[in-house]
């Protein structure tokens, strides 16, 4: 299940970032007039995806370092 949750946490991470810096592209792109993405999402929706995903992130991090404390304090 540790596996899984740190293959989960380390998805969501890359996609954040990706989401984040696809967010950052669409806006200076938008600033010439033109858009990557069709109209499809605003970028400062791209934003809120990316935040979202690093909440669940900062979530299963959390969780891992819980049950390792409480897994370490038992004899």
């Amino acid at each position: 299940m540790s596996d899984l949750t740190s293959l989960i946490s380390r998805v969501l991470f890359v996609a954040s970032f990706v989401l984040a810096g696809l967010a950052t592209l669409e806006k200076l792109v938008n600033l010439f007039g033109y858009t990557v993405l069709q109209e499809m999402y605003e970028p400062w929706r791209l934003l809120e995806f990316a935040a979202v995903a690093l909440l669940f992130v900062f979530a299963l991090q959390l969780r891992e370092i819980h049950h390792a404390l409480a897994t370490k304090g038992r004899p």
